[in-house]
């Protein structure tokens, strides 16, 4: 793809040839790309991503403040592509969310970080212009079709081209109104107001230990080392069973000749040796397994990928396997650690959300979709955490209230999330939630 951006656009992919090597190597373990000398049968990348995105997502409940029929049904699409979008996000480190204009209002299609080509970032790493290729095809001719975002002070600038190709080359540029999908589509399309890139951008809260750059990386780029190391554990462990199966040493005279007159049995239980007075008879061969040194090693290196990723112990290795007993505090910081992990993904993902929905109001206007209504703001319940008790805050509120230092209505506005910040919001809470005559207006 980069070749073909440069060739339509004059510009090529800006991630260093040590990222674009990452990036692949972290596809290859999610995917469980056969390596040589590797098992890559447990696919413990896909098992990190799977438990952390199951996590974040766990108690999610997601609630629109204001607003129109148009954001409440953007945010209803949002929210049923949130889990591919957090799992792509996590795999390669970025993420996009494309709103596409749908009945009331818009959907979203999740981009993964090998999809696109990060044309332009600014110093912190956020991207200023991006390149997408989609694979299209009428009447056996193969086309390409390139599209390059680029954010402006005013407002937001697609061009389009596409390319019929030749074989591996992109070929010659054609008029967009070749292919009736792409009948619709300008060359060069300017979105005043719109921000950014008019995408929604996911992006893993971890530092670059790649190249030190400013592009985001894996949820595991920390630990890709060990990840290959354990899947080198698991064929080692394999060869080893593999090695240990019985057999049985028969000496060549015991072992009746086929039509051609070669001395063989099918099952490989039997192996033959050369005829020789010493080695007349059967032995038996039965070697002992050595599979619980094995074991330990990879009980080791889970727990090695525990700790780089900030999870919590026993999330990937098993907590009896451990050679010496932990202490409370100990426990207590792993699960410190992973539930601040769990918190950054959350962010992320809100952050994302929020800018979706930004890009929604923005674009309603330009086409068509809730114009005149007024933005929404969205709140997010994420449910308790290790560092967060919901049941002692709400005994400690209870107390305060009994104790006249707190107005139940803003007790109840807390538990069941609801507005408490104006007086006509706590009306609301005593007509909808308290008993007439227990009210308390001090």
């Amino acid at each position: 793809m980069q070749t073909y951006l440069e060739q339509a656009f004059g510009k090529g992919d800006v991630t260093t040839p040590r990222m674009r090597a990452a990036l692949r190597e972290w596809l290859d373990l999610y995917y469980g790309a056969p390596r040589p000398g590797e098992d890559p049968a447990p696919r413990l990348a896909a098992l990190i991503v799977g438990k952390l995105c199951r996590t974040v997502f766990a108690e999610y409940e997601p609630r629109l403040e204001g607003g129109g029929p148009m954001l409440a049904q953007s945010l209803a699409s949002l929210n049923a592509v949130g889990r591919t979008a957090v799992q792509y996000a996590l795999i390669g480190g970025e993420c996009l969310l494309k709103p596409v204009p749908g009945p009331g209002g818009f959907d979203f299609v999740p981009i993964r970080r090998d999809c696109y080509a990060p044309l332009a970032r600014d110093a912190h790493g956020r991207l200023l212009a991006v390149g997408t290729m989609e694979s299209l095809s009428a009447g056996g001719v193969q086309y390409a079709l390139l599209e390059r975002r680029t954010a402006g002070a005013q407002g937001l600038t697609i061009e389009t081209r596409l390319f019929e190709r030749n074989g591996q080359a992109l070929g010659r540029c054609v008029p967009l109104p070749t292919l009736e999908c792409c009948a619709d589509l300008v060359p060069q399309l300017f979105l005043p107001g719109v921000p950014g890139l008019g995408l929604a951008v996911l992006r893993t809260p971890l530092a670059n230990c790649v190249d030190g750059g400013t592009d985001p990386v894996s949820i595991y780029a920390p630990a890709v080392g060990l990840l290959h190391a354990l899947a080198r554990c698991e064929q080692q462990l394999d060869t080893e069973f593999e090695n240990g199966a019985s057999r049985v040493f028969a000496s060549e005279d015991l072992l009746r000749p086929d039509a051609r007159g070669n001395r063989a049995l099918r099952d490989d239980l039997f192996v033959g040796l050369p005829d020789d007075p010493a080695n007349i008879g059967v032995t038996v061969y039965s070697p002992a397994l050595r599979e619980q040194s094995y074991l330990a090693r990879k009980q080791d290196l889970l727990r090695g990928c525990e700790s780089l990723l900030g999870l919590r112990r026993g999330i990937l290795s098993e907590t009896e396997a451990e050679a010496q007993p932990r202490t409370a505090t100990e426990i207590a910081a792993t699960a410190v650690d992973y539930d601040l992990t769990i918190r950054d993904l959350q962010a992320m993902w809100a952050d994302a959300a929020r800018q979706a929905l930004d890009l929604c109001a923005a674009l309603g206007g330009l086409y068509g979709l809730g114009s005149g209504q007024a933005p929404g703001t969205l709140a997010i319940d994420w449910g308790d955490g290790v560092l967060y008790d919901r049941a002692r805050v709400w005994e400690e509120q209870r107390q305060l209230v009994a104790d006249g230092l707190l107005r139940p209505e803003h007790a109840l506005g807390w538990y069941f999330g609801l507005p408490h910040r104006t007086e006509a919001d706590l009306q609301n809470i005593r007509q909808q939630l308290m008993p007439k005559g227990e009210t308390n207006h001090g």
